[in-house]
């Protein structure tokens, strides 16, 4: 990278780059970061003293960095690993082309006696543990029946199903047999489900009837029924029963029980495929418009899950993680690639602060998890709460917390140091649905500096673009990324001449991969996002990112969430409104508009003063927990509500409604 001194450089956040904790030698030297340093020395002999090296090495040789991902963790595979890139331009980049494997045979090779796949939580029942060896036989059995059923590679598969065991046994069984995942939670509306159902005509759904969350039960047997009717490309429905109707049947058509299909034992049989064969479809999150329908290989999954699991977050056999999130999220998928390390996963179906907000923490506590994943807005609200976790749980196998979705603000990476457990390894990751991994995340032997993300990820080519396209350092700029990586998305559904996946990444930098983050590197190479580019607050010629307003606005104890919108557009004057969530019982008054105020002139930009303070109940979020800053701004510049917004895409779709009357009334024409 290089360094430039650019005028209009955002001034870090008060307190950002303070030293948080730092890893024991022996915790460096016990990584499974070290042990691959060490072989890398002694079978390649590149050797490195820092991570800075090693990164700069992966990504400056990323035919040699990936051959020795494949090596170091002993892929199987069919035919040759050489070459490693048959061809390096991007978008299509062609990995392994003479190579042949399959994922869920990796995932089986950790199969052992000593300790369970899945550990499984689900709202009013008892904690489930399903061994390795049951994994595998349902697994099986359950890929013999989807071959007699005609489903083979390339076929699609689709699942309704909520997280839990059922849902990891139906994805292992269908990556068995080379058919492609694909899955969306059932809170998702029907028009969501069917915008994506609908692009790749799956062969056979796994649904259930209903599911649970805080304390309730959802009946989505109605719904599965309307799907069908609109699905004629599903031939069978594998019913997994809910807790509303574990005995009474439902009248779907071609229907098959779950327990039908996993009764008949058969030996394990994995069909290797080509490198990049799809392994699964997941979608943008988008709330217009039919979402982008992301193809992600098997090969890349494979070669970047044990990259990033084992090396980035030190997950080893005997772990047990974690991650807080429905199976239409990306970190569901993120999570059951834990099990590629040989390390437990643990299923957690329904809402983490139900019967209280002390739950989810005192189950971490009681099973023993070592790695815990959640969205940044879990940790914010716990610390929005008032909770101490360390003082009504030890927490004594809890070695690391990461934090994704959104970033983590000073005083959340603070409240996890004081009021959870002063020697965790606090990472704030950044990636997504996109690449199924991270851009930037962590590594066992940095430190953590408040505010800071840790790292680019290895074999990760990331650096921050200014306009011009050149690297800058200490200034905010577009993240980019300037090699391939295995696990970018090989092709989007239904884009058959690529338009639509080059017109996503590919345009503002022919070559270079632009995901549409503000970023900032520093001269550690620590990073800090400063939130989507395509939200950017442009006031009076001075660029902002909204996530250098919300990390000062709700540092304020009375404020539980915000967005903020910039109206400046095509000659109208400049017109930025602020929402903010108070904390309950919390009326927004004069005295409180003014210390906001205050803390955005002091702390962030006298230039970023919002024209407007108002209070809402809630903020729009996605299905995700993305905030809805372009879909708000288009409704004020005037879009009609319904095409720019989805309810069905929405977690919270009643919040919109007052942004519609806002628009109605208040937005300067």
């Amino acid at each position: 990278m290089a360094t430039t001194t650019a005028s209009n450089a955002h001034p870090l956040p008060d307190g950002a780059g303070e030293l948080l904790w730092s890893p024991t030698a022996e915790q460096v030297r016990s990584s499974r970061l070290a042990h691959y340093q060490a072989w890398l020395g002694e079978h390649k002999g590149v050797r490195t003293t820092s991570y800075d090296e090693l990164w700069r090495w992966s990504t400056d040789n990323l035919d040699g960095f990936w051959q020795s991902i494949w090596e170091h963790f002993e892929v199987v595979a069919e035919g040759s690993p050489q070459p490693v890139l048959g061809e390096r331009r991007m978008p299509h980049a062609q990995w392994f082309p003479h190579a042949r494997l399959n994922y869920a045979e990796h995932i089986f090779r950790n199969a052992t006696a000593e300790r369970p796949a899945i550990l499984a939580h689900a709202e009013d029942e008892p904690l489930l543990s399903l061994s390795w060896a049951s994994l595998e036989r349902d697994t099986a059995a359950l890929a013999a029946t989807l071959r007699s059923l005609g489903v083979g590679p390339g076929d699609r598969v689709r699942s309704y199903l909520p997280n839990r065991p059922e849902t990891v046994i139906a994805f292992l069984a269908c990556a068995s047999v080379g058919a492609i995942w694909s899955s969306c939670a059932p809170d998702m509306g029907p028009t969501v489900v069917l915008d994506r159902l609908r692009q790749i005509e799956p062969k056979v759904l796994f649904a259930t009837d209903s599911y649970r969350y805080n304390g309730k039960a959802h009946d989505r047997a109605p719904q599965v029924e309307n799907l069908l009717a609109e699905l004629p490309s599903v031939r069978h429905v594998v019913h997994v029963h809910g807790p509303a109707h574990t005995t009474r049947a439902v009248g779907w058509r071609d229907r098959l029980d779950w327990s039908e299909c996993i009764q008949h034992a058969a030996p394990p049989r994995y069909e290797r495929v080509p490198f990049a064969h799809p392994l699964w479809i997941v979608y943008s999150s988008g709330t217009t418009g039919l979402p982008k329908a992301m193809v992600h290989s098997h090969g890349g999954i494979v070669l970047t899950h044990l990259k990033t699991m084992a090396l980035q977050h030190d997950l080893r056999a005997g772990d047990r993680l974690l991650f807080l999130g429905s199976t239409g999220w990306i970190v569901w998928n993120w999570q059951v690639g834990a099990l590629l390390t040989g390390a437990s996963i643990v299923l957690y179906d329904g809402n983490p602060s139900w019967p209280d907000t002390q739950a989810l923490w005192r189950f971490l506590d009681e099973q023993g998890i070592t790695l815990f994943g959640c969205g940044a807005a879990f940790l914010i609200n716990a610390m929005k709460d008032g909770l101490r976790p360390r003082d009504f749980c030890s927490l004594q196998h809890l070695r690391a917390i990461n934090a994704t979705g959104s970033p983590l603000p000073i005083d959340a990476y603070r409240w996890v140091y004081s009021a959870v457990k002063p020697d965790v390894w606090l990472a704030s990751i950044s990636g997504g649905t996109d690449i199924a991994a991270g851009f930037v995340a962590c590594a066992p032997s940095l430190p953590v500096h408040a505010g800071e993300i840790q790292c680019p990820e290895l074999g990760v080519a990331a650096q921050a673009y200014n306009d011009a396209g050149q690297p800058v350092v200490n200034e905010v700029g577009e993240l980019v990324i300037t090699q391939p990586m295995p696990s970018m998305p090989v092709f989007f559904w239904n884009d058959p001449d690529g338009r639509r996946y080059r017109e996503s990444y590919f345009d503002t930098f022919p070559g270079v991969w632009r995901h549409g983050d503000w970023i900032r590197f520093t001269e550690r190479r620590t990073s800090v996002i400063y939130g989507r580019s395509d939200s950017t607050i442009n006031r009076f010629g001075i660029r902002m990112g909204t996530a250098e307003i919300y990390r000062v606005v709700e540092e304020l104890p009375e404020v539980r969430d915000s967005m903020v919108v910039d109206l400046e557009y095509l000659g109208r004057p400049s017109f930025m409104p602020l929402f903010v969530v108070l904390q309950p019982g919390l009326a927004l008054d004069g005295a409180l508009k003014a210390r906001i105020v205050e803390q955005i002139r002091s702390k962030a930009s006298s230039r970023h003063v919002p024209n407007e303070v108002l209070q809402v109940a809630d903020i729009p979020r996605t299905l995700s927990g993305k905030k809805m800053e372009v879909p708000v701004r288009k409704l004020l510049l005037g879009a009609p509500p319904d095409q720019v917004r989805s309810p069905d895409a929405m977690q919270n779709p009643g919040s919109f409604d007052f942004f519609v009357d806002y628009a109605r009334k208040r937005v300067p024409t």
